[in-house]
């Protein structure tokens, strides 16, 4: 596929333009998935594609293809559609050849070597793991791992290729015999480091400890988040105000607050593209800028935010490596990398006196990505009394800001999980709004 690529930026030299790149990635992966505790599918899947991207008079082309005998075609349509555009006054240029960092843990022979059998072996794990827990099925849920291969070229001399791999498994449990309650658990995975078993026994502890749930009166109380409900928040309600091309249009709640107060003074916010065995770990990101360590937030304090390319050079600044993209069908904007929250980590249940603890929310894609206002409601949700889990919750109602959700932040678990490319352990904050 190099030859492909390299014969598709000659091409685009060709054609005309002043600066290209081409960004080729394949991925191979297979999903098992079952229903109640049978096996429902399993597929084998293979994709690749190309993407182009060409520069003539600072006016900016796309075009891509997944087929190999496409690409001169490609080349054309991106070349021909930068000649049609008016010049972009904010282009600098495509980035320029750096120094890739290492990186570790994000290959693994075991996970690249599964054959199908293998790959439904472990979703069974999760069936069986639920089996371990009298009173709950399964209702769905699945396996999945990949392998992909990325490579990008363009002609300011960038040349990086990299492979990694990937694995996950999920399942969703119902209780019977008595009141319903339902749970979830998932894991994610660069390795074969999984246990699907275990995964699948707590996601029915927690369904069955979740039953003949109480009401409880509208109150402001403390609220602790476990991982998957509180980087939900993040991912939706904060995240965006952080994304450069939302400041510069703005659409972002942060505009004019660098330098700023903008968190609990205990916590740090860190996008890191090179932390062992990460989720979003490469040497570069998605347009050859190699990888870094970027403090967002330290010690509560706002530091920068964050850029890919084009929105770094409209203010004279340099990326911070965090060009992604979706697929090859789309050219590079913002992304986050290994999106970790730092805070002083204690026993946070025992440490609160009373409150309530929130498994899971459902929807917190609905916030407000520019004032951070967010309403959800809570799933798997109990009372804190004393320093304990106590009852759990029937329904439960949040509703908050995630600039007010971070400065109220007072403690943190030993609980980190990775959720996706959010690595967070489970955060009580202060002060919250809930309705029963």
């Amino acid at each position: 596929m190099y030859e492909l690529a390299k014969k598709a930026l000659d091409l685009a030299e060709k054609a005309g333009a002043e600066e290209a790149e081409v960004y080729y990635v394949s991925n191979h992966s297979t999903g098992v998935n079952f229903k109640k505790d049978a096996l429902e599918s399993a597929k084998d899947r293979l994709s690749e594609g190309i993407g182009v991207r060409a520069i003539v008079n600072g006016a900016v082309g796309f075009a891509s293809t997944n087929s190999a005998e496409e690409v001169e075609n490609t080349v054309r349509i991106a070349v021909a559609e930068a000649r049609v555009r008016e010049s972009d006054p904010d282009w600098v240029g495509l980035p320029s050849n750096g120094k890739y960092p290492e990186v570790s843990g994000i290959f693994d022979k075991r996970i690249e070597a599964m054959e199908l059998e293998e790959c439904i072996g472990y979703a069974l794990e999760l069936v069986e793991g639920t089996k371990e827990v009298p009173g709950t099925l399964p209702t769905s849920g699945g396996f999945t791992r990949a392998k992909s291969r990325q490579l990008i070229l363009n002609t300011n001399g960038i040349e990086i290729e990299e492979e990694s791999t990937g694995m996950s498994g999920f399942v969703d449990v119902i209780t019977v015999n008595g009141e319903t309650s339902t749970a979830y658990d998932f894991a994610v995975s660069r390795s074969l480091d999984i246990d699907f078993l275990a995964l699948g026994k707590r996601a029915s502890e927690l369904a069955l400890r979740s039953r003949g749930g109480i009401k409880i009166e509208p109150m402001r109380t403390d609220v602790v988040f476990h991982p998957f409900a509180f980087a939900d928040l993040i991912e939706d309600a904060f995240a965006p105000s952080l994304d450069a091309d939302n400041v510069q249009k703005g659409r972002s709640g942060l505009i004019g607050k660098l330098g700023e107060e903008l968190t609990a003074p205990e916590l740090s916010i860190y996008d890191d593209g090179l932390i062992d065995a990460g989720m979003e770990t490469s040497a570069s990101d998605d347009e050859g800028i190699p990888s870094q360590r970027t403090t967002v937030v330290e010690k509560g304090v706002l530091k920068t935010y964050l850029y890919d390319s084009y929105t770094a050079g409209k203010e004279g600044l340099k990326s911070t490596g965090n060009g992604s993209r979706a697929s090859y069908t789309a050219p590079p904007g913002v992304g986050l990398r290994n999106f970790i929250l730092d805070y002083p980590q204690t026993d946070v249940i025992a440490g609160t006196d009373s409150g309530v603890f929130v498994n899971t929310v459902i929807g917190a894609h609905t916030a407000n990505s520019i004032s951070g206002d967010f309403s959800v409601e809570a799933r798997n949700a109990f009372t804190i009394k004393n320093g304990a889990l106590d009852k759990p919750i029937k329904s439960l109602m949040i509703s908050g800001n995630a600039f007010d959700l971070l400065k109220n932040i007072t403690g943190a678990g030993f609980d980190v999980r990775k959720v996706g490319g959010i690595i967070t352990p489970s955060i009580r904050v202060s002060d919250m709004s809930v309705i029963g």
